[in-house]
């Protein structure tokens, strides 16, 4: 089976990524990071990926996130993913990257996935977190990391 972390860059994602590296080695499972970027400059520059005024190269993003990922766990796999076109015409960036979500950890069959989203610790169900329609699909265990780590 294997341990899934989608990975953001916040710092609560940064440890949900330690702890699933933890968890993952005393199971001996598999770890996959996955960095959902969506074609959506503003949803980039929102989160801090890129400054306003910069071009928006997703390969760029997904690389610099790579990095990120490989200083903090040096074996995880990582996969970055861009959202398909949505069926739903009023879907948002964070429904698309909430599917994806899904999509690939039924596609890894995973045993739990490690959520440490900047909204995710904020309230039980914010509207923009992944962390809520994450966690009610049956499929799969749910570990929200609430607090960073000192």
């Amino acid at each position: 089976m294997t341990i899934l972390v989608p990975f953001d860059g916040s710092e609560l994602a940064r440890t949900a990524l330690k702890r699933a590296e933890t968890f993952a080695d005393s199971r001996d499972e598999e770890l996959v990071v996955l960095t959902v970027v969506p074609d959506d400059k503003s949803f980039a520059v929102e989160r801090g990926w890129i400054e306003s005024g910069a071009t928006y190269d997703i390969d760029r993003v997904c690389q610099q996130f790579e990095r990120t990922v490989t200083s903090i766990v040096e074996d995880a796999t990582f996969r970055c993913e861009i959202p398909t076109d949505s069926d739903v015409l009023t879907a948002t960036a964070t429904d698309d990257i909430t599917r994806t979500i899904r999509q690939v950890a039924g596609e890894l069959d995973v045993s739990v996935i490690f959520i440490g989203t900047e909204n995710a610790g904020r309230i039980s169900t914010p509207v923009t977190s992944v962390g809520s329609p994450l966690s009610k699909d049956p499929q799969y265990d749910v570990h929200i990391v609430r607090h960073t780590e000192p």
